[in-house]
């Protein structure tokens, strides 16, 4: 299968790196230091499943390579649109796009770009780090994607697809709801990625901390409030499941927007709390903690 990883960063890099692993035809488009020490150096994943070092095809512009099957497309937010754009000649009539983004409106954004017919829903799970340009460091286990068609005619594409994954050993659910599973994912996130950059610190001080546990636990449950507002079939004990869930992750895990936010990056921001905080809005009813969170934020967003 021919798949390109647009982002070659923690999401694209690690489970392109698999797929390739796996004898699957890769492309990764990165830019700036990382683009170049892909070149000169290859591909290096530091992981407990495994390390890795790989010679890889990596270029900026992706009209240097040539129309594939999948995308993998796991940009940071802020680039959605730009990089949609970038990406034409590589995605053919019969090319599939699965964003692997944070936030639940990737899809739709992507929509706005392409055919919707193309697009899928996705999710991923890892905990990683770009340790330094062309590498890409992996804490803890936990390393899984979570995918499914939005129309019925895209069944095809994703079976494809996660006969891909199967080949290459990657935890790889083909989900019936994929809409569900990714506020699933959002609600959490937007609660740990929070708490996490808010505070500065990990989630092992989080999960002890009282004050900071309760803006973990609001924060999940104001998201999850806005999924239920939106017609999403979240379950009733959800946000207590996640906090269960929470108490077997690493103590030094902390979300990519703490990362971004320790080295002066862009945040996320706007598409997580601040995203909660506007469709609550939006709903008729106010997200306090979500809200506080993004005005605590909000001076950092553009980075340094």
């Amino acid at each position: 299968m021919r798949i390109a990883a647009m982002g070659a960063g923690g999401v694209g890099g690690y489970f392109g790196a698999r797929l390739q692993q796996a004898g699957h035809d890769l492309v990764f488009f990165a830019r700036g230091r990382h683009l170049q020490a892909l070149n000169e150096n290859g591909l290096t994943i530091k992981s407990a499943l495994g390390d890795a070092r790989l010679k890889v095809r990596a270029y900026e512009n992706p009209a240097q390579a040539e129309p594939v099957d999948v995308v993998l497309f796991a940009v940071k937010l802020w680039d959605t649109e730009s990089a949609a754009e970038r990406l034409r000649p590589v995605v053919g009539k019969h090319t599939v796009l699965i964003p692997f983004q944070n936030g639940v409106e990737s899809s739709e954004r992507l929509g706005r770009i392409f055919p919707k017919e193309q697009v899928l829903g996705g999710s991923a799970y890892i905990a990683t780090r770009i340790a330094e340009p062309g590498v890409i460091e992996h804490t803890g286990t936990m390393a899984g994607l979570e995918f499914g068609p939005l129309v019925p005619a895209q069944r095809p594409a994703a079976q494809a697809f996660h006969a891909a994954c199967q080949e290459a050993r990657i935890n790889a659910t083909l989900s019936d709801d994929i809409v569900r599973v990714i506020w699933q994912k959002f609600v959490f996130l937007v609660g740990v990625s929070s708490a996490t950059a808010v505070a500065r610190t990990s989630l092992g001080v989080v999960r002890k901390d009282p004050e900071l546990r309760w803006l973990f636990e609001q924060a999940m449950r104001e998201t999850w409030k806005v999924g239920k507002a939106r017609g999403v079939p979240l379950a009733e004990d959800f946000v207590e499941g996640r906090l269960a869930f929470a108490e077997t992750l690493p103590h030094e895990m902390r979300a990519s927007m703490a990362h971004d936010l320790e080295r002066g990056g862009r945040l996320e921001a706007p598409w997580l709390c601040g995203a909660v905080a506007r469709m609550a809005r939006e709903a008729g009813f106010d997200a306090p903690v979500n809200r506080s969170v993004y005005a605590a934020l909000k001076p950092h967003i553009g980075g340094r």
